[in-house]
């Protein structure tokens, strides 16, 4: 049938009008967050953590396939166990929040409350770990964590967000980059299957790899606005954290060994990451694995004889195969179709006294709105393969935009006059991997862009033999990077 794409929601601010503008409108009137009298603190509504809660329990279930176990760190850290591991306590310093009291009493040391785990972890594996025996151990924990950012946005930068973070101890650094790679293709998978939401990885580059690191892994997606995000990160420690708490063991020789540590994670940036790859401008558009509500069922004229047990029955038929709900409220169809638009529930089912009467109803797939007539003896059948339908085409529409706002350039000047004629996006281009060129590649493009307030990731592929685009060295490495301005990091791939 047509595909209708008149708009139905006129309270959202339109996306080409003003992107951020649209976004926070989404993140309100889509009910997944409201503000608190916290500054830059959120409370996530119900909404937003089912998205968050199925999150979780798909990516849970992908970590215990791989034998990771879950704990729960406390939420304090001591300043001087924080201490322990210069690079990272230097790296984290600015965002701390600290406990100086304890009730009415000042505390002998101040307490940290946990931007991130490393130096929990590192003192429990102290204790735990004696021998070759008690490796790999294989953590994961799902906790929320406090960084005072400066500027924040709703699930995109917090003070308080939720995340999971893994921490993992290996006899050998061959398991620990194993383990890190392996980690960094389940949040590629977890992204591009479930969030149908294609990322690009890689390797960042020295001066923007996590405070402690040998190696930081990455993974970034184009939102509809040609900006990337971050959507997951994975570490890998070497012996450093190891080395500066003290951990050993055993190992096959009897002789005393540092273990090799890694670290990864993923935080409700993802629920962002969610709405500015696929909402449009009438409001959320879910991948159904994580949406709350898969199949809204609406009853037409639901004040006639038998609509509303009909459709009862219906939505009690389609709970077997998806997550169903009916709203048989007062409100008018019109309204409740603008509001599961809204909300980005990915399919809709309208029934009414015809369609009873003809053994049909009516299915409307959220992300292009079209309708299909569907005989109610097949409505089992026919819905999972909506969902997939509805899931295929928002990885199709992500992968169109990447590739369309994806530029080959050969040196700064076209990757210049590239994002200034065709907007942000990735850039293609060569690198030499030197840190004289990436220094350069920052100081050029961060003066000429930033002043026209692009917010650009940048990443290059180079060939053998191939000359730099920024500066006159030759290529002997397979080598990319990724740029992005407003943080001045180049990342390797």
């Amino acid at each position: 049938m047509a595909n209708d794409q008149k708009k139905m929601v006129d309270s959202i601010t339109s996306m080409d009008e003003d992107f951020a503008k649209w976004y926070t409108d989404v993140c309100k009137k889509a009910e997944l967050v409201s503000y608190t009298s916290v500054k830059g603190c959120m409370v996530i509504r119900p909404y937003g953590y089912a998205i968050w809660e199925n999150i979780q329990r798909i990516l849970d279930g992908m970590f215990k396939e791989l034998g990771h176990e879950n704990v729960n760190m406390p939420m304090f850290i001591p300043e001087s166990l924080l201490k322990k591991e210069a690079d990272h306590v230097e790296g984290f310093a600015p965002e701390c929040a600290w406990v100086t009291y304890g009730g009415n009493e000042k505390l002998e040391e101040r307490l940290c409350v946990r931007p991130t785990s490393e130096t929990l972890f590192c003192e429990h594996f102290r204790d735990v770990v004696h021998s070759y025996r008690d490796l790999p151990k294989l953590y994961n924990q799902w906790v929320s964590v406090v960084r005072w950012e400066k500027t924040t946005r709703p699930f995109l930068r917090s003070r308080e967000f939720l995340w999971q973070e893994g921490h993992t101890l290996h006899e050998t650094a061959e398991e620990a980059i194993e383990e890190t790679e392996r980690m960094l293709n389940v949040y590629t998978k977890f992204c591009q299957e479930d969030l149908a939401m294609p990322v690009v990885q890689g390797m960042k580059t020295d001066s923007d790899k996590f405070a402690g690191a040998e190696r930081t892994y990455c993974i970034e997606a184009l939102m509809h606005d040609g900006k990337a995000l971050q959507a997951g990160t994975s570490h890998y420690f070497g012996d450093g954290f190891a080395k500066a708490f003290d951990i050993q063991f055993s190992n096959k020789e009897n002789k005393l060994a540092y273990p090799h540590q890694t670290s990864w994670g993923m935080t409700t940036r993802l629920i962002g990451a969610i709405i500015m790859t696929h909402g449009d401008d009438n409001g959320l558009v879910l991948p159904p694995a994580v949406a709350p509500i898969q199949v809204i069922v609406v009853p037409i004229a639901q004040h006639k004889e038998g609509v509303l047990d009909r459709a009862n029955a219906l939505c009690d038929e389609l709970k077997k195969v998806c997550r169903a709900k009916i709203d048989d409220s007062e409100n008018s169809p019109g309204w409740k179709f603008a509001e599961y638009e809204m909300k980005g529930v990915p399919v809709r089912v309208e029934i009414g006294p015809r369609d009873i009467e003809n053994n049909q109803c009516v299915v409307v797939t959220r992300h292009n709105r079209e309708k299909t007539v569907v005989s109610l003896d097949d409505i089992s059948t026919v819905i999972p393969q909506k969902l997939q339908e509805v899931r295929d085409g928002l990885y199709k529409n992500a992968l169109e935009n990447r590739e369309r706002r994806t530029y080959k350039c050969k040196s700064t000047d076209e990757i210049i006059k590239a994002l200034e004629e065709n907007g942000d996006g990735f850039v293609k281009a060569m690198w030499c991997g030197s840190e004289e060129c990436e220094d350069k590649v920052k100081e050029i493009t961060v003066f000429r862009l930033t002043k026209r307030k692009f917010q650009t990731f940048v990443f290059a592929a180079a060939s053998l033999q191939k000359k730099c685009s920024i500066g006159a060295k030759h290529i002997n490495k397979q080598k990319y990077f990724l740029y992005k301005t407003t943080e001045v990091a180049l990342c390797q791939y």
